[in-house]
C-alpha cells in the first residue's frame, strides 16, 4: 500500500484495503513503521462494552502498530460519532498505539475529530472527494489491481454461484471424481487429485481458464478427499498467490452444491492471506452455508476473528505443506510439488 499524506488519501485507501465501499461501519487501520498494515472493519458500533474496543485494539497491539486511523462511517439516524470514535482512540492509547487519524463520515461528506481548524475542518465536514480521480486509485490501477466493489452484497455477489453449477450434466461429470469412503486404491485417487490441482493451475497461469472441463471437474471432485484439500492449501506461494487464488475463486462459483466448502475454505483462506479479511469471511460464509459445521471453515473463522497475522497464518501453512505432500506421496516428491 502507498503511503497515506492526508485524509483525502485515507478516505481513499479505506475501499482498496476492505474490498469495498463501507458503510454504517467502523475502520480500524495499522500503521507500523510508517507504512500501511492490515485494516479492519466492523458494523457501526451500537451500545458495545468498553472491552469489545480493546479486542480491537488487540489486535493491533499483536500487529506491534505504532499507530491506527480510524474511520467512523455514521449511520443517517446516528450522531454519536466523536463517541465511538472517543472510545476507540482510548482503547488504542490503552496498549500504547498513538492514534494517527480519527474520521467521522456521514452524509457523504467527512471531518477530521483531531483537527481543531477551521479552515481545513469545519464542524459541517468535507465533501468526500471521488475515488476514480485519486492518486491511490490510480495507483492501485496501474499495479494491476482492481477497483473495490460499490458495497458489501456487491462483493458478496462477486462470488455466488453460477448457473453450470446447477446443471445436470456438470454435476454429474464433478461426482464422477468425488472420492467416496468405499474407494479402492485412496493414495491412487489423492495423488491423482494433487496433481490435477497442479496442472490446472498451470492451465490457469497460461490463460487457459475453463478450457479442460474434465480436468476442472477432476479437481472440483477430488478436493471432496480432505488430503487433497490440504494438499491444495500449500500449493501457492508469494510468486503464485494470484493465480491460486484466480481458480480457486472460480471453482467455487462453478462448483455443484456438496462440493463448495472445500473450495471456499481456500479462497477465504488465500484472500485473508492477501489481506482482504471481508471477501475471506463471505468465502466462509458459502463453505459453512454448502456444508453445515465444516470444520476447516470453523477452524480459519477461529483463525481470522482472532486477528492472526497473515504472515503468520502463511508460515503455518507453508510449514505443513511437506508434512501433507509425504502423506500422499511419500518422501519423493514429484518435482514442482513442494514449496
Amino acid at each position: 500500500m502507498t503511503t497515506l499524506t492526508s485524509p483525502h488519501d485515507l478516505l481513499a485507501a479505506i475501499p482498496f484495503l476492505i474490498g469495498y465501499h463501507p458503510e454504517d461501519s467502523l475502520v480500524v487501520v495499522s500503521i507500523r513503521d510508517n507504512a500501511v498494515g492490515m485494516a479492519m472493519r466492523i458494523d457501526y458500533p451500537v451500545d458495545l462494552p468498553e472491552g469489545a474496543y480493546d479486542l480491537l485494539a488487540s489486535h493491533l497491539h499483536r500487529e506491534q502498530s505504532t499507530g491506527g486511523l480510524l474511520v467512523a462511517y455514521v449511520p443517517r439516524d446516528r450522531n454519536d460519532g466523536e463517541a465511538v470514535l472517543k472510545q476507540a482512540s482510548g482503547a488504542l492509547s490503552r496498549v500504547g498505539i498513538t492514534t494517527d487519524e480519527s474520521l467521522i463520515i456521514q452524509n457523504g461528506r467527512y471531518r477530521s475529530i483531531l483537527c481543531s481548524d477551521q479552515s481545513c475542518c469545519a464542524a459541517e465536514g468535507n465533501l468526500i472527494p471521488e475515488l476514480n480521480g485519486s492518486r491511490i486509485a490510480v495507483e492501485h490501477v496501474v499495479a494491476g489491481r482492481a477497483m473495490p466493489f460499490t458495497n458489501l452484497q456487491a462483493l458478496t455477489d462477486s462470488i455466488a454461484a453460477l448457473a453450470v453449477a446447477s446443471e445436470d450434466h456438470w454435476i454429474e461429470q464433478v461426482k464422477s471424481f468425488e472420492v467416496g469412503k468405499d474407494v479402492t486404491d485412496l493414495t491412487r485417487v489423492q495423488r491423482d487429485g494433487a496433481t490435477a490441482v497442479i496442472d490446472l493451475a498451470g492451465e490457469f497461469a497460461s490463460g487457459r481458464i475453463g478450457q479442460d472441463l474434465e480436468l476442472t471437474a477432476r479437481v472440483i471432485g477430488r478436493l471432496s478427499d480432505i488430503q487433497v484439500r490440504d494438499f491444495a492449501l500449500g500449493t501457492h506461494d508469494e510468486n503464485t498467490i494470484d493465480t491460486y487464488f484466480q481458480m480457486w475463486r472460480h471453482l467455487m462459483r462453478i462448483a455443484p452444491i456438496g462440493f463448495v466448502a472445500p473450495i471456499a475454505s481456500l479462497c477465504a483462506a488465500l484472500a485473508y492471506e492477501s489481506g482482504d479479511g471481508a471477501l475471506a469471511h463471505r468465502a466462509l460464509d458459502r463453505a459453512l452455508e454448502d456444508v453445515n459445521g465444516y470444520s476447516l471453515a470453523l477452524l480459519l473463522r477461529r483463525v481470522f476473528t482472532a486477528g492472526w497475522p497473515p504472515a503468520s497464518f502463511a508460515a503455518m501453512r507453508r510449514e505443513l505443506h511437506p508434512k501433507v505432500c509425504a502423506g500422499i506421496f511419500g518422501e519423493t516428491l514429484p518435482p514442482g510439488f513442494g514449496l
